[in-house]
């Protein structure tokens, strides 16, 4: 259970990255690199928890089930 709020806290911390990234791309009319920063925040963290989520498949924390 704890894993599962691990993820969907990471989830809400990508969707707010890139709710600032369009925000300042909408707003923020200097030449200031907030934009680029808030969307580079989101990459880190989609690959961290990508390798996360690789790292808890292996360990056997996360299992995978049919549909």
């Amino acid at each position: 259970m704890l894993f599962k709020l691990v993820i969907v806290l990471f989830i809400l911390f990508i969707l707010y990255s890139l709710g600032s990234g369009l925000y300042y791309l909408v707003r923020d009319k200097s030449r200031s690199t907030r934009v680029v920063k808030a969307l580079t925040w989101r990459i880190g963290l989609s690959l961290l928890l990508f390798i996360l989520l690789f790292v808890a498949y292996a360990l056997g924390w996360i299992q995978p089930h049919s549909l």
